[in-house]
């Protein structure tokens, strides 16, 4: 960890550690009488759903954060802003995914699918101007610099990924949804595992 970046990293672990241990908070013991209770929680399955594609996804932006700052020696103060919007996009993360879980199946499952994929489109841009501007701005380490230009052109897919998860909730719920998941396994996935520069060659053929 550079010493520049260390109290931001720092932080961030901690704005990430707290906004994943707070989601079990979401999941409650059921209030039941007369020996009901297997069927009391088998009933809160939404709830459980919701809490571990939030733990999911909130571990697998603390993954990709990691792997950014991995990159990045230098601070400044534009940084240390972008990075507070980062985390707010982060601390949101429960409440659109509990928003999903309290309405699927009911008839406003479309706008909180419609709010759940959207706040990934937002945290999508977050992540890419951050990274830009660390880019742009000079932060990195420059011995990183290979590894670097392939980190932009995986997180330059992502607003627009998400976007047609946005649109997609219109056409059909659970394909915006399965995108979504998608796309998270995709970031979980590490850059070496992906080989950009064979598919940009080929694509460009």
């Amino acid at each position: 960890m550079s010493s520049e970046t260390a109290r931001v990293e720092a932080f961030s672990d901690g704005v990430f550690a707290i906004a994943i241990t707070l989601l079990i908070l979401d999941v409650h013991v059921p209030s039941v009488s007369g020996g009901h209770l297997a069927a009391a929680l088998a009933r809160q399955w939404p709830t459980y759903v919701a809490f571990l594609i939030s733990f999911a996804f909130i571990g697998i932006m603390w993954v990709n954060h990691h792997r950014l700052f991995n990159h990045i020696h230098r601070c400044d103060n534009t940084l240390m802003f972008l990075n507070l919007l980062l985390l707010l996009g982060v601390t949101i993360v429960p409440f659109p995914t509990a928003l999903l879980a309290a309405h699927y199946s009911a008839g406003d499952r479309v706008v909180a699918a419609a709010v759940f994929n959207g706040t990934y489109v937002v945290i999508a841009i977050f992540f890419n101007v951050l990274w830009y501007h660390a880019v742009n701005g000079g932060l990195l380490d420059p011995a990183a610099a290979e590894s670097a230009s392939s980190i932009s052109r995986r997180y330059g897919v992502g607003p627009v990924s998400y976007l047609v998860c946005l649109g997609l909730t219109w056409v059909s719920v659970p394909a915006s949804l399965a995108l979504n998941i998608a796309l998270a396994i995709f970031f979980a996935m590490p850059p070496k595992a992906i080989s950009w520069e064979k598919t940009m060659h080929t694509a460009t053929k």
